[in-house]
């Protein structure tokens, strides 16, 4: 393994307890529990790491998330579907507006829809095919909003570019 690849999996796994933790502080909107960090997360891993890292990532909070009881099943298709979507419009324009939006469209809409089977199947609960939708964008669109902050602070102070530049 070399040392990018460390580099990479120590970043991961930073990202994915600050999930984890930050998962704690979810707010319940419907059968959803909003967690803007996750998503906040899936946009810094989505940029720092690519879409790999970032499904993944999103993948191993939602399950430990579940396991400890902070999450849903829910927080599978919301958080992955959105994690790849803004890697790969971050990947595709280099431009960070790409990954917001991915981010947001990704978890909001497509990762909404993708969980009514789960919520209707796995859950038990009875619910329109777009029932998601408000609640993840909610919750997607706070996280988004915070990983503007985020990223922009690193910016500005030149630690993004170093943290880059060591991950590529």
């Amino acid at each position: 393994m070399n040392h990018k690849s460390i580099k990479k999996l120590v970043l991961a796994g930073i990202l994915v307890a600050v999930a984890v933790v930050g998962g704690t502080f979810s707010v319940p909107i419907g059968a959803a529990k909003c967690a803007p960090v996750q998503h906040m997360v899936n946009v810094l891993a989505g940029v720092l790491l690519g879409p790999g890292y970032a499904v993944g990532m999103a993948f191993l909070s939602s399950l430990i998330r579940n396991l400890i009881g902070t999450g849903t099943l829910l927080a599978f298709p919301g958080s992955m579907v959105g994690a790849l979507l803004c890697g790969l419009c971050y990947r595709a324009g280099h431009k960070m507006y790409l990954a917001y939006i991915g981010e947001v469209l990704g978890t909001g809409v497509l990762g909404a829809v993708a969980a009514w089977p789960v919520a209707n199947l796995l859950l038990g609960k009875a619910a329109a095919p777009l029932a998601f939708v408000v609640p993840f964008l909610v919750s997607t669109a706070v996280g988004a909003a915070v990983s503007v902050l985020v990223l922009s602070a690193l910016e500005r102070t030149g630690v993004l570019g170093r943290l880059g530049e060591g991950l590529r």
